[in-house]
């Protein structure tokens, strides 16, 4: 057997160093790809409008602040947390010109979080879920500094759905290749979490939540390319 000794640690540590760049690049760089991401972030937002306020919201691995532009609530606090501190500098250059509410840029551990309970109306995951091993864990920590009455919303890809499979293979995937990426071994030890698995477990924590589906509203795993959850948590 041909061992390839440490490559894959090799592709791991050149995908965390180039993280920030490497993620908007391939997940919102081309026309297509940006208006499939751009459309999960709407359909998340789809079940709110200006008529709703939210003091205090807190986003969950916010990334490069990708999310927030579609956000279609009024709120007073908004925090965009992720674990990358480098990715959240980039967000905050990309947010420079924010003019609705105030928003603050923090490291956090999306499983370990460091706030008080009870502090949050909103809370947002989008695509998180999928990368923590011990994603239970995480939804509790969520509820936990969540409001009375607070909202969590989630969204996570529809991997290992056959269209998920279809478009990340001639989308990022493909540009990664070009790049020296071993896309495969990261997306492997990135998406530690199936969606069928995660909507069990969503669905065992928060029966009465609402879900939803995009683009097609037939709950399928395999005709899809991401599930939304919105449940409202009462303490």
């Amino acid at each position: 057997m041909n061992y390839k000794n440490n490559n894959e640690d090799r592709a791991w540590i050149d995908w965390i160093a180039q993280y920030s760049e490497l993620y908007d690049n391939l997940n919102y760089a081309t026309s297509l790809q940006s208006i499939v991401m751009g459309k999960g972030h709407k359909a998340i937002e789809s079940a709110f409008d200006n008529t709703v306020k939210y003091e205090s919201v807190l986003e969950i691995g916010a990334g490069t602040g990708e999310h927030i532009p579609y956000v279609r609530h009024e709120y007073d606090k908004y925090i965009l947390s992720d674990c990358n501190e480098i990715a959240l500098s980039v967000a905050k250059k990309k947010l420079s010109n924010h003019t609705k509410g105030i928003l603050y840029f923090e490291k956090q551990v999306g499983s370990q979080l460091s706030y008080k309970d009870n502090i949050f109306d909103r809370v947002i995951a989008c695509h998180v879920l999928e990368h923590i091993y011990h994603p239970h864990i995480a939804i509790k920590e969520w509820c936990r500094v969540l409001k009375d009455n607070g909202v969590l919303s989630v969204i996570i890809p529809t991997d290992p759905g056959l269209a998920w499979r279809l478009g990340r293979r001639f989308g990022p995937r493909k540009k990664a290749i070009k790049k020296g990426i071993f896309y495969d071994y990261v997306m492997a030890r990135e998406h530690v979490n199936s969606c069928i698995n995660l909507q069990a477990i969503l669905r065992y924590y928060f029966p009465d939540a609402r879900e939803q589906w995009w683009p097609f509203s037939i709950p399928s795993t395999d005709l899809n390319l991401f599930y939304i959850l919105h449940a409202t948590i009462k303490k």
